[in-house]
């Protein structure tokens, strides 16, 4: 019994075999009287309702370009990171060496230069072999190979990947509309075009689509310098691409490698010298992974991620922000960004020798801009993307807002308090009120009750210093106090400036209408990291940096000054071209006048003093020794952020040190950083030296003019103050 069951299912198979291949033979005669020869097929052979059929399948393709990866450059043309969703570099067929051309003919469709898109001979091969061994031969051609994935690749590009169709899931409707797309394709198409095509789009691995990616993967060289071992292993993979994938299984691929070259040499493609030493030599890999994303950047992984923000957040690169993702992970896109690889290169040294690893998790960052231009030029910080052992992990951007900033500690995102760094704002409102540079103000009141005659024309100042016995109902703060006993006295407000003295700032600002201390700092772009929102003036903890301000944006409101007054909005984009080398809209510099030249000539007087004999004084004395430098330091109240924001006519840099991560509440006080004790930290201590030691190394790569003194009538009567 159970042999008659066994012979019956035999039979069984084989007449299935038979029905299958005479249906199908009938349908591939039809289909090429209908699209091959269509004047013939309705001459007479009967096959006039298929004819309407096969009319009604879609003849057209929408080639678009495939998936390709984008780079990320500096403006000096240094890879910068690699973006994609499918690792796939498009090359012309010029540029692919003759063996990967000969060898995936050979091996995938030796007939490519023959048929018209669909090869009748070999689908009566393939049938015929299915029928007589009961195999699953394909009869696939390149033309229609070339459809599937142009098909599937758009299925990917629009997010779908569940309507990708694979060779072996495809039913009869799926073949024949296959068949009738690659025919309409050969008319519309050269044959070198379609080739072409198909070995920029075909899958070879997980880590390389196409035969550029393909190449450098296995064997770190490009498709023009494949050998023709290397070529041949590579046509006969893609196949199978897991089965004959060579780092998985060698002996599959070498298998396979050697068919390939069989064929070459039946189809006279090479010589029976070539082959004979193809087949002897060994599969040598030279795999180079590739290496994917921001965190995988090979410098400035957090700028890399930056400029991804500035692409997704922007309309220009497409109307919705899954438009613009695909774009940007598929379109091939060249960014050539605005960072100097040399002062990158050197700020990461920096931090990371300021607080490489350190386990209380201290930060260090650096940022620089070109005055005038609102070029970034450098964006670092003393961590990295990915966990490694005795590494500073985290995602966040230290230097950005928060909307730019990519993070999974969002309490750590929006900038730190500024501290001091903000003084020279109400400073520059002193002078723009027309108030001598050297006039006399009393540093020597502490107290500002809620009741203080501030002047302000457009709101109300809130806050106050005062003790709590004065006023224990309405919570005010403490009297207001300077970081040193010692200088609550009356001073010149350009002393009260350069030696960072809390009560100076204040009695100036007794003087000053706080709406136009408001419109300073709204002039030189300071707001709040955190929402982006101005930086509230009227409220007077303001005066000394309470609202977090991104190092980036301190950075480029001190350009201001460098720049005699003019402000430029930062900018990271220089080009941005696609896969087809069409420019993309950039947004172009955004520059205007601020603040009144004489007032910034003013400040930098003044700040240049910081480092010849006031807070910064401490700071390594070459900056000054070697070009000409303005600097203001800042400490937060708890002494937890801590800041140099320094500049030449040439470059601004912020140097940040401190707290900033989980809200910044560490108090930056009896620590020990890099095994030295601090009492309490200072923008002079650990900020400071990591700005001068940078600057002397970079600062010359942007020639600095010496600062152009005040006008004389705002410099005053000069008293000399008390040291």
């Amino acid at each position: 019994m159970a042999k008659k069951r066994k012979r019956r299912h035999g039979f069984g198979a084989a007449v299935g075999r038979l029905v299958g291949f005479i249906a199908a033979s009938i349908l591939c005669g039809v289909l090429a009287a209908s699209l091959v020869v269509p004047a013939v097929a309705a001459a007479g052979l009967g096959v006039s309702s298929s004819i309407g059929f096969f009319d009604n399948l879609p003849a057209e393709l929408t080639v678009q370009p495939p998936s390709q990866a984008t780079r990320v450059l500096s403006a000096d043309g240094q890879p910068i990171a690699t973006l994609y969703a499918e690792n796939r570099v498009r090359v012309p067929l010029d540029q692919m060496s003759p063996f990967i051309k000969d060898a995936i003919v050979s091996i995938e469709d030796s007939r490519f230069y023959e048929h018209a898109g669909v090869d009748p001979q070999g689908i009566l091969r393939a049938l015929f072999s299915n029928l007589t061994k009961g195999g699953e031969q394909g009869a696939s051609t390149i033309t229609q190979q070339y459809v599937t994935n142009v098909l599937n690749e758009s299925q990917l590009s629009q997010d779908r990947p569940d309507a990708v169709v694979l060779s072996g899931q495809k039913n009869l409707g799926d073949k024949l509309r296959e068949m009738k797309l690659a025919i309409a394709l050969e008319k519309k198409y050269t044959k070198n075009q379609i080739l072409e095509g198909y070995l920029n789009i075909v899958f070879f691995s997980s880590n390389a689509y196409g035969i550029e990616a393909a190449a450098r993967y296995f064997f770190s060289t490009t498709a023009k310098d494949l050998t023709l071992p290397q070529a041949a292993l590579l046509a006969g993979l893609v196949n199978s691409p897991t089965f004959y994938n060579p780092a998985i299984h060698p002996d599959n691929s070498a298998v396979r490698r050697n068919q390939v070259l069989s064929e070459m040499l039946r189809l006279g493609k090479i010589t029976r010298a070539q082959h004979d030493e193809a087949v002897a030599a060994p599969i040598e890999l030279k795999v180079t992974a590739p290496e994917q994303g921001c965190a995988n950047a090979a410098m400035a992984p957090y700028f890399c991620d930056y400029i991804s923000r500035l692409i997704l957040d922007n309309p220009a690169f497409g109307q919705s922000e899954a438009e613009r993702e695909r774009r940007l992970y598929r379109g091939g896109l060249t960014i050539v960004t605005t960072l100097d690889s040399r002062l990158q290169a050197a700020a990461q040294a920096q931090v990371d020798g300021t607080a490489g690893a350190n386990p209380d998790r201290w930060a260090a960052s650096l940022v620089s801009i070109q005055p005038g231009t609102g070029k970034i030029l450098a964006m670092a910080q003393n961590t990295v993307f990915l966990p490694q052992p005795g590494k500073f992990d985290t995602n966040l951007n230290f230097n950005v807002d928060a909307k730019d900033a990519q993070g999974n500690d969002l309490n750590g995102a929006g900038g730190f308090q500024p501290g001091s760094t903000m003084k020279p704002f109400t400073f520059a409102e002193w002078l723009n009120e027309g108030k001598a540079l050297t006039a006399v103000v009393d540093a020597s009141r502490r107290v500002y009750p809620l009741d203080f005659p501030w002047k302000d024309s457009c709101g109300k100042v809130l806050g106050a210093y005062d003790t709590a016995q004065n006023n224990p109902t309405l919570g005010a703060a403490d009297d207001l106090q300077n970081a040193e006993d010692g200088f609550y006295r009356p001073m010149p407000v350009n002393f009260g400036l350069y030696n960072s003295i809390n009560t100076a700032t204040f009695a100036s600002a007794a003087q000053l209408d706080f709406c136009g201390i408001q419109k300073m700092v709204d002039s030189v772009g300071l707001h709040s990291g955190l929402d982006s929102t101005p930086v509230n003036m009227h409220q007077l903890g303001n005066l000394l940096g309470g609202t977090g301000v991104a190092p980036l944006t301190l950075a480029n409101a001190f350009a201001t000054f460098a720049t005699e007054g003019r402000y430029c909005t930062p900018i990271a984009l220089v080009e941005v071209t696609d896969g087809a080398g069409a420019k993309l809209p950039v947004p172009a510099p955004d520059c205007r006048d601020a603040v009144k030249p004489e007032v910034a000539r003013g400040v930098n007087s003044v700040l240049q003093d910081v480092l010849k004999r006031g807070s910064g004084v401490w700071i390594n004395p070459k900056v000054q020794d070697k070009f000409p430098t303005a600097a203001k330091t800042g400490t937060s109240n708890n002494n937890g952020s801590t800041w140099v924001v320094g500049y030449t006519t040439g470059l601004v840099t912020a140097s940040f040190f401190g707290d900033a991560l989980g809200g910044q509440t560490r108090a930056g006080q009896n620590v020990t950083i890099n095994g030295t004790f601090y009492p309490s930290l200072d923008g002079y201590m650990i900020a400071g030296p990591q700005w001068a030691n940078y600057m002397l190394k970079v600062a010359a790569l942007y020639p600095a003019a010496p600062f152009a003194p005040p006008p004389a009538s705002m410099i005053g009567p000069n008293p000399t103050p008390k040291p």
